[in-house]
């Protein structure tokens, strides 16, 4: 499949750099591992979804939990950034 996609000049600069430092032959090239590195990553997050319905006893999720994962979540920021 061929696609063409006009690009912003911005974009197609960053695109030529990227390929002159990464060592891609083209941006074709470039862009073919951009994607090639989304499906993986989409391949990862899904296998990692899986594994965690598998993980143990499911529990409800409620908005009150969410409320203390994000707040644990929030001290856990706090506490790295200081």
């Amino acid at each position: 499949m061929t696609l063409n996609l006009p690009l912003p000049d911005s974009i197609q600069n960053f695109i030529n750099e990227q390929v002159a430092i990464g060592g891609y032959s083209n941006a074709a090239e470039y862009i073919l591992h951009l994607i090639r590195q989304e499906q993986a990553r989409a391949a990862r997050v899904e296998s990692l979804l899986l594994a965690g319905l598998d993980s143990g006893n499911s529990i409800e999720i409620t908005d009150d939990w969410w409320e203390q994962k994000r707040a644990q979540l929030v001290q856990k920021l706090d506490r790295q950034q200081q």
